[in-house]
């Protein structure tokens, strides 16, 4: 990992040193000492600006949710016919995921074992429920097949998305772009599941 200089610390970078770290060691095995030491900084420079490593989490876990719920708030996710409105949350969720991958990683993470941990998993669970609901307003409205299960549908929604994290990295020559990942989870997501027209 590396470590940031004293003369650059800010509170946004310490905040990017920890996302690091806990995604590197687990929040549970991250101490206030392994932060110090990958930003460079004391302990006491890190309490001057957080209570805490709680505090940390907390705020990284909200940059990935508030990305999240942004992208339920945009015009196109509420416009059109549900089909349109899922494949376009759809492929948004894929960009922020990229954008703000290690946030979101750790969002995804999370295992409930403290109150923001909680919270986390609570908000991330409503970000699902939104999406499952415009799935069923799309299966409703007759463009999804009716021999899929809504529910497992959604389930192999995220779990196509959510895997992103574990393999891609942004690559600037030979790698894949966001638009390009975005573009294949939906062909693969709504080709797969949208009804044959009669």
């Amino acid at each position: 990992m590396t470590t940031a200089k004293r003369d650059t610390y800010t509170p946004e970078t310490l905040l990017t040193v920890a996302v690091g770290v806990f995604n590197e060691r687990g929040y549970d095995g991250t101490s206030m000492e392994h932060l110090s030491k990958a930003a460079g900084i004391s302990k006491s420079s890190i309490y001057h600006h957080v209570a805490g490593k709680e505090e940390l989490l907390r705020r990284a876990v909200t940059r990935a949710i508030d990305g999240l719920f942004g992208i339920l708030d945009e015009p196109d996710a509420g416009r059109g016919r549900a089909i349109e409105r899922v494949e376009y949350v759809t492929r948004r969720t894929v960009e922020v995921l990229m954008a703000e991958l290690p946030y979101v990683t750790l969002l995804l993470r999370v295992r409930g074992n403290t109150r923001t941990e909680r919270w986390a998993m609570e908000r991330r669970r409503e970000f699902d429920q939104r999406v499952a609901g415009l799935l069923k307003a799309a299966a409703a409205d007759g463009d999804l097949r009716a021999d899929m299960d809504i529910r497992l549908a959604t389930r192999l929604l995220f779990g196509m998305i959510n895997s992103l994290v574990e393999w891609y990295r942004p690559q600037p020559i030979g790698g894949y772009d966001s638009d390009q990942v975005a573009e294949a989870v939906v062909r693969m997501a709504f080709d797969g599941l949208r009804r044959e027209p009669s």
